[in-house]
């Protein structure tokens, strides 16, 4: 398994341990949809949440979550669509990031409503 990989895998647990702290309930972990992945799907309350984990070793080129292109965004909001009419999901919903940097992974950033 790649070093990237490896992050990003490490990224995605920190990010789940971080949104499950916070009240957070985990429904899914990498959902695809076609073409599109969605990196966790939480819901807290009433509230169904996509999330888009970005985590990066070093910000020597920009915080995690600048690497959100909106193509990405789009991606993941299409994986959402097709999640939310297989549940039949009537409830809110909402697009985040979590942002995750350092070797260690000892800084998480949590931005919510991040995308449409």
């Amino acid at each position: 398994m790649s070093d990237k990989i490896k992050t990003g895998n490490k990224g995605e647990e920190v990010a789940a341990q971080h949104l499950v702290s916070k009240g957070y309930e985990i429904v899914a972990r990498n959902y695809r949809y076609k073409h599109a992945e969605i990196d966790l799907i939480v819901k807290k309350g009433n509230m169904l949440v996509f999330v888009e984990v970005k985590t990066r070793r070093q910000n020597n080129f920009g915080a995690p979550e600048s690497f959100v292109t909106a193509k990405k965004a789009a991606k993941v909001i299409e994986g959402a669509e097709y999640y939310i009419f297989s549940i039949d999901w009537l409830g809110p919903i909402r697009f985040d990031i979590v942002a995750v940097s350092g070797y260690s992974s000892d800084l998480v950033e949590h931005f919510e409503d991040a995308f449409h």
